[in-house]
């Protein structure tokens, strides 16, 4: 719940940030591509933050690892996407390295929401821990 509330807060600062310091210096595509990364965080962090109370219909294994996937994934796509948006403004080309790792946290998320739906298909009839 901690992981899941500090990227609740991180995400509210970050769009905040995007709304108003960043609007004038980015460009409109750029903004876009930040907001996404903020979206995308703040659905993550709040599916982190509430999967515990899932517990009847998840083993914690499996909430403990849709949560570690969600958040390394937030990690890789969200956090990648505002390094590349800002690499200009925080005078670092070498950020576009980053390029790569956003796909990877996309499947981050798509793990997690995977393992999640095989769990509800084919694993109600035993959860165990």
């Amino acid at each position: 719940m901690i992981i899941g509330t500090a990227s609740l807060l991180l995400a509210v600062c970050f769009g905040a940030m995007g709304a108003h310091a960043l609007k004038e210096v980015l460009t409109v595509q750029q903004l876009a591509s930040f907001e996404t990364g903020v979206r995308y965080q703040f659905l993550h962090g709040l599916t982190i933050l509430f999967l515990p109370a899932l517990k009847p219909h998840f083993s914690d294994k499996n909430i403990k690892q849709a949560s570690m996937l969600f958040s390394v994934g937030i990690l890789f796509f969200s956090f990648s996407i505002y390094l590349l948006n800002l690499r200009e403004l925080l005078n670092a080309p070498g950020l576009k390295l980053l390029g790569p790792i956003t796909p990877l946290g996309g499947l981050l998320f798509i793990s997690g929401w995977l393992l999640l739906l095989i769990q509800l298909i084919f694993g109600n009839k035993n959860i165990e821990d």
